[in-house]
């Protein structure tokens, strides 16, 4: 394909999102519902797999609430976060951009930990702090993974209110690594010392696991009570079901697929309640609410590390598994209910976020996210036609339309190998082929020089951040 083809492609598929997204007609819903200032909560669960929910296709692990959801809104089946795994993955979503933009993605260390000196750079503008600008009250509940020190909570960017932990809640670990790996679902939560922070203050260590999804779910409800009569924005990051794993006694057993389908049941009953507080409030049609994961399944701990389906590999890598997520948008009589395969990703949400509250996108730095608001009101396309995988400051692969290449491959946490740089690269077709088993590069070197337009293209405009997860006390 030539340059100019490729050009002409891409100008065509722009001009019909824009056509569609100021069309007066009848196709699809509409935003008006809504609001010029309307709510919206971000549940986003930790090391949940592409196929781990009931209406992603899993046999044995029920999600009723989050089934009942995708039937009334729109599940994505081709969504996708900015890294595979956790702190840059969080920076990508509040941020909106690349996380080796803003240095939150290492070669060094792939994730902050509680000897980490740094965090989320001050520099950056988050999602809350976006949208303070036109008033809203904000809440982070849950896992924060951004930085533990004071200068890096979320009170500092942009949150007025902040329920969780700074970190993981396998860290701070107590005992035998050994033991740990080997008992994951079973060790007592004392075995974790990880802090339950309200504000800047810590209020229990250790967190009291068994019960932490539960709590999390009430402090989401009590927000949205004390703020119905404001705009508000909550992100709700659980830290479950990231090893080890906890259930409340009221979902403990209860599941077929052990502690971990124990464990998704209860956040999905968190799902269920929110819901039905939005309903009860009056405030369901003037809210968006949507549930994604940070990265796919944690494969090295077996049974207990979740699944993602028919797509390849998991957390740590680059793979579909690694990183394309489950996803639903929720927003009665705003969001046409459907069964969505265009591109999106979590770094979308700050700018169609930022577009429905009428707040101005930041002018002063490369952001990466687009406006999906074609496709979730009016049935239409996703601007985005690209995707870049990044393993810490490095591009592994990219993905132009439906065609995938991968530059370099490696395996995470003693799964799928060694790291192989790909002379010739490989190529899969994703519709065709989203377990990415049937290798077409040879075959095609039309669509990989494509993609490789796409690829220079970006990276003539990259300026990789400092390091901010290097560095240790």
């Amino acid at each position: 394909m030539t340059d100019q083809v490729f050009t002409k492609k891409l100008y065509f598929k722009t001009l019909i999102t824009l056509i569609l997204f100021n069309s007066c007609g009848n196709f699809g819903q509409s935003q008006e519902n809504l609001g010029k200032t309307p709510n919206f909560i971000i549940i986003f669960a930790d090391d949940l797999g592409y196929g781990d929910l009931g209406t992603y296709g899993h046999p044995t692990i029920k999600t009723p609430y989050l089934d009942q959801m995708a039937t009334e809104g729109q599940k994505w089946t081709n969504f996708y976060v900015g890294a595979s795994v956790c702190t840059p993955s969080r920076a990508a979503l509040l941020t909106g951009r690349l996380p080796v933009r803003s240095g939150m993605a290492s070669d060094v260390k792939r994730v902050l930990f509680p000897n980490s000196k740094f965090g989320l750079p001050t520099s950056e503008i988050t999602l809350a702090e976006q949208l303070k600008k036109v008033g809203y009250s904000t809440a982070c509940i849950g896992k924060w993974h951004l930085g533990h020190k004071e200068e890096y909570l979320p009170t500092n960017n942009g949150f007025d209110y902040y329920f969780g932990i700074p970190y993981s809640n396998d860290m701070d670990f107590v005992g035998n690594r050994d033991e740990y790996r080997e008992a994951n679902g079973n060790l007592p939560t004392e075995n974790f010392n990880v802090p339950l922070m309200r504000n800047t203050e810590i209020i229990e260590r250790p967190a009291d696991q068994n019960t932490i999804t539960k709590r999390y779910t009430q402090e989401t409800i009590a927000y949205i009570k004390k703020n119905k009569d404001n705009p508000f924005l909550i992100y709700l990051a659980h830290n479950l079901p990231h090893i080890p794993l906890f259930a409340s006694k009221d979902f403990l057993g209860k599941s077929k697929r052990g502690i971990y389908g124990d464990v998704v049941a209860e956040i999905d009953h968190g799902v269920g309640q929110i819901i039905a507080t939005l309903k009860e409030e009056g405030l369901d049609k003037n809210t968006i609410v949507v549930f994604t994961s940070d990265n796919g399944p944690w494969l090295s701990y077996g049974i207990n590390g979740g699944s993602a389906g028919l797509l390849k590999a998991g957390k740590g890598m680059t793979w579909e598994g690694g990183m394309r997520e489950p996803c639903i948008f929720w927003s009665p009589s705003n969001i046409a209910p459907a069964v969505v395969s265009e591109l999106g990703t979590t770094m979308d949400l700050f700018t169609t976020f930022s577009a429905l509250a009428g707040v101005p996108m930041p002018k002063d730095r490369v952001m990466d996210g687009y406006d999906l608001s074609v496709a979730l009101f009016k049935n239409g396309p996703s601007p985005r036609n690209g995707v870049f995988y990044y393993r810490g400051t490095q591009l592994y692969a990219a993905r132009l339309g439906g065609y995938k290449a991968h530059y370099i491959t490696q395996g995470s946490y003693g799964q799928f190998g060694d790291k192989v740089v790909h002379n010739t690269p490989l190529l899969y077709n994703l519709n065709e082929d989203p377990s990415e088993n049937f290798d077409i590069g040879a075959k095609h070197p039309e669509i990989l020089a494509d993609i490789d337009r796409l690829v220079k293209k970006h990276q003539s405009n990259l300026v990789k951040g400092k390091d901010q997860l290097a560095d240790v006390e």
